[in-house]
């Protein structure tokens, strides 16, 4: 059961890809759990709208393009953090208050822990499918990836917006989970672009030292 990186030039794939499929397996359950357990279901099918449009697009495209094993891997722990947010709203996750409790701070600070992972986990694939899928110039897809998290980030503070003043105005407060903050939007687009930022440099760092290059799977 090989896992594979972007640099692999052979991979298993579904159903013979055991991490896919452990991937999948374990998503699933965790997101069914969440379904079963949230007190606010008007709230979860919200949050998992964009969720449930990013899983049709990963297997709508999967006979054409297959992201390595770590982008998957980088994919389900951002999947995941997301879904564990829309059981609880993200202004009353367990784990935040845990947090929030450790560190003393004044707010629960899960959701700022997912927009950093927005930007911190997608990073990778993003430039995994610009390389290797649309056969983008190295350095553009390198820089993309920062860009879109900042532009991607912005849209969906936008979205937020539309949801809570608009659409669904019984749930806004639980879907925007601002607790107060009048600068949430800003410094939520702000962790995204820094986790972006932080990625591609860590990615940098590591083929440096390794010497390593990113090549087609």
């Amino acid at each position: 059961m090989k896992f594979t990186l972007a640099e692999s030039v052979t991979r298993d794939l579904f159903p013979k890809n055991k991490w896919l499929i452990g991937y999948i397996l374990l998503f699933f359950m965790l997101w069914v759990s969440t379904f079963i357990g949230t007190s606010d279901y008007n709230n979860w099918w919200i949050e998992n709208t964009l969720t449930i449009l990013s899983l049709f697009f990963l297997s709508l495209t999967y006979k054409k393009y297959v992201f390595s094993d770590l982008s998957y891997l980088f994919i389900f722990i951002f999947l995941c953090l997301h879904v564990y947010g829309s059981k609880y709203t993200y202004a009353e996750n367990p784990l935040g208050y845990w947090l929030q409790d450790i560190f003393n701070t004044e707010r629960n600070q899960y959701d700022r822990i997912v927009h950093f992972g927005f930007g911190f986990l997608l990073t990778y694939p993003l430039q995994e499918l610009f390389r290797n899928w649309l056969k983008l110039p190295k350095t553009i897809s390198w820089m993309l990836p920062i860009e879109l998290a900042l532009s991607i980030g912005a849209f969906y503070e936008i979205i937020e917006w539309a949801v809570a003043d608009i659409f669904f105005k019984a749930q806004g407060h639980a879907y925007l989970g601002t607790q107060g903050d009048v600068w949430d939007a800003q410094k939520d687009m702000f962790l995204a672009f820094v986790g972006a930022i932080l990625a591609a440099t860590c990615i940098s760092l590591i083929k440096k030292i390794t010497g390593s290059k990113i090549k087609a799977n």
